[in-house]
């Protein structure tokens, strides 16, 4: 009989179990009859509105160690939430137990080692604030409100990324609570198979209950910012990116950014609702250096507005929150790219002339530098090689229109898809998207690699609720 096979529900647990559980827990056990348990259930992507059994709000290392061995007792279905941000919305399970993070945020440094220390229920917003005080950051990605756990298992870039790597580059070592229930620490002298499997590998491993990170040496001040032009300067919008980032150094991130203008104040009145096409940039070294490496952007073209100037990097962290707010509908596709050709900009510019939502968006990352050099043997994050990452992400708000922003993205997909490395980032990644996609996530010997590990800590496929790899075997 197959682990599959034997997944029970929450409704046949007995209250003695469940009152026994309660008994061990520092932390709160929640059913649909308690208060919060709605909001421990909700997610950032409105689309998802799981109804697991029970949910359990742990407070300590030993409360999801006690939460793990009960959910693999018991046969339920599991699901873990971190920061809860992620598109697929795998945090959420139905009918069995929730593992809920988000009362176990804490974020140290110690400065002398340049260590930080997580908790997994933390957003990044949490360690920029922590961090920037001694000057120091972990690389991270570029929306604050996103979960530490969820990047970091994916890989996790940003606009640090061209001169460190991604951000599972940077631990040092993990504390991780296995589905045998025992609590393991991770790092190269110690268990280091599991450590390679979950720099990249996902949440296939366990549940991490404490990140180890080494930090760098950046702000508080850094520049950068975001360029905006009309929609009919978009086409030398997209070829004057492909030449500013390839001529790049390392030091300068920059975004291409084709969407709909919000009603920001530092915007024209008369632009606001119509198709606009940026770029956004960051520069991680001296910020008067970075705004001379800025200084052709500043100049370029004929702009609707230039946010580009010396600010904090905190600032900079969280610019584009307001884009990806908490409880809109999410869906996305991405490719990773070897280049942007002119015929590719094109096909762009056509489906962003066509938004189904005012909140859609394209984003187009320029990567390379770092993150292409640490690729032997450093963690299981893959398509190193890439010099963009495409992301086409639908957003909107009434649940009767999804078929119409879905096929807006679909459609778009299909037209990038010829022009992929043949890869994906595995946090990009919807519920929809099976098995061959997320192999597509990970070079053939990495995966491999991790089913194998995969097959040795969690032969039974507990943690399923994910981009699932399955135990080899």
């Amino acid at each position: 009989m197959t682990s599959q096979s034997r997944i029970g529900t929450g409704a046949g647990i007995s209250v003695q179990a469940l009152e026994s559980l309660r008994a061990t827990l520092n932390g709160d056990l929640l059913n649909n009859q308690d208060p919060g348990y709605d909001e421990a259930r909700s997610v950032w992507n409105a689309m998802i509105d799981r109804r697991p059994a029970h949910i359990v709000q742990p407070r300590t290392t030993a409360d999801i160690a006690a939460a793990v061995s009960f959910a693999r007792d018991q046969q339920l279905p599991l699901s873990i939430k971190g920061g809860g941000h992620n598109i697929a919305g795998l945090a959420v399970c139905d009918d069995g137990l929730m593992i809920d993070c988000s009362l176990m945020r804490s974020v140290s440094v110690d400065e002398s080692t340049s260590g930080v220390r997580v908790q997994p229920g933390a957003v990044w917003g949490d360690v920029d604030q922590v961090t920037q005080p001694y000057g120091l950051a972990v690389p991270s990605g570029i929306i604050s409100t996103t979960g530490v756990a969820g990047l970091t298992l994916g890989g996790g870039f940003g606009w640090t990324t061209r001169k460190w790597g991604h951000t599972a580059d940077h631990l040092r070592s993990v504390e991780i609570v296995t589905a045998d229930g025992q609590i393991r620490r991770a790092s190269e002298t110690e268990n280091a198979d599991l450590f390679w499997a979950v720099q990249g590998g996902g949440g296939n491993f366990g549940v991490v209950t404490e990140f180890e990170f080494e930090a760098r040496r950046i702000g508080p001040t850094i520049a950068g910012g975001l360029v905006l032009y009309p929609m009919d300067e978009a086409p030398e919008v997209v070829r004057f990116f492909r030449e500013f980032s390839q001529a790049a150094s390392e030091d300068l991130t920059t975004l291409l950014v084709l969407r709909i203008a919000p009603p920001a104040p530092f915007l024209p009145e008369e632009v606001h609702g119509k198709p606009v096409a940026g770029i956004a940039a960051m520069y991680a070294g001296d910020p008067d250096q970075g705004m001379e490496s800025l200084a052709p952007l500043k100049a370029f073209g004929s702009p609707l507005a230039d946010t580009i100037s010396p600010k904090e990097y905190a600032i900079h962290q969280s610019f584009l929150d307001s884009g990806q707010p908490h409880g809109r509908r999410y869906y996305w596709k991405s490719e990773y790219l070897p280049d942007v050709p002119s015929e590719l900009g094109s096909k762009m510019l056509d489906h962003c002339a066509k938004f189904t939502s005012p909140h859609s968006s394209m984003l187009c990352m320029r990567l390379g530098g770092a993150a292409k050099r640490n690729q032997s043997g450093h963690g299981a994050v893959s398509h190193r090689s890439a010099e963009y990452v495409v992301a086409i992400q639908g957003a909107w708000e009434d649940p009767a229109t999804d078929d119409e922003h879905i096929g807006w993205v679909r459609s778009f997909h299909q037209e990038v898809r010829p022009y992929s490395t043949g890869g994906t980032y595995v946090n990009f990644l919807t519920e929809e998207e099976g098995a061959d996609r997320i192999q597509d996530a990970y070079e053939p010997e990495i995966y491999q690699r991790l089913a194998g590990i995969k097959a040795i800590y969690d032969s039974e496929n507990l943690f399923r609720m994910n981009k699932n790899i399955k135990p080899a075997g």
